[in-house]
């Protein structure tokens, strides 16, 4: 299964030698990862989603919505919705298939991050906040957490629009999850009555 547009770049001579440009190439190969449980299901690559596009789609909503909940500091639920799948440049985009539990994968993606941050100034606080997300433990966290959710349900959906996929078990299993969430209120009806 072709799980990605083009292999990893790095920045090669005439660029400079720069921990930020390095940093960066690393970075944009999330648009180059496509979202592997979307090929699991048939979508063909020219129409799945990136990594990058659920990342952008992710913090998209965690602005929109998160500035209807006055208690969670929004700077940081930005910074977590935006780091919380950068280990995927090195891990990939792993699904149940894979059959990878959290155990393994934490350390894989922690490795990934302190690859791709390790060189910057600044990149603790950053680390901070995935190990934060990773944890579970605090408001904003779980916050990002059901916001990733529910822009999986989101794509589903959309992508049954398109006709692309029957999304009504997805639809269900994120509904169940995440049904008691104040934060996705605005989009409870998607888990009702379903995107049709």
């Amino acid at each position: 299964m072709q799980t990605e547009k083009a292999p990893l770049q790095t920045p090669q001579s005439p660029l400079p030698d720069s921990p930020w440009l390095k940093t960066w190439f690393e970075i944009l190969h999330l648009k180059q990862l496509f979202r592997k449980g979307w090929l699991e299901r048939g979508i063909v690559p020219a129409q799945c989603e990136t990594v990058a596009e659920h990342t952008f789609g992710n913090a998209m909503l965690c602005l929109l919505l998160g500035q209807q909940q006055p208690e969670l500091n929004l700077e940081k639920v930005l910074r977590m919705a935006l780091i919380h799948d950068l280990g995927e440049v090195y891990v990939g985009d792993l699904t149940p298939r894979d059959n990878v539990d959290k155990t393994e994968k934490y350390p894989l993606e922690k490795a990934a991050l302190t690859q791709i941050l390790g060189d910057l100034p600044g990149s603790q606080i950053l680390m901070e906040n995935w190990e934060e997300y990773e944890a579970q433990e605090t408001p904003e966290a779980r916050f990002v957490k059901q916001i990733d959710r529910l822009e999986f349900a989101l794509q589903a959906a959309h992508f049954e629009q398109g006709g692309l996929i029957n999304a009504a078990d997805l639809l269900l299993k994120v509904g169940e999850q995440i049904s008691e969430a104040k934060e996705v209120a605005p989009f409870a009806d998607l888990f009702i009555k379903g995107p049709n």
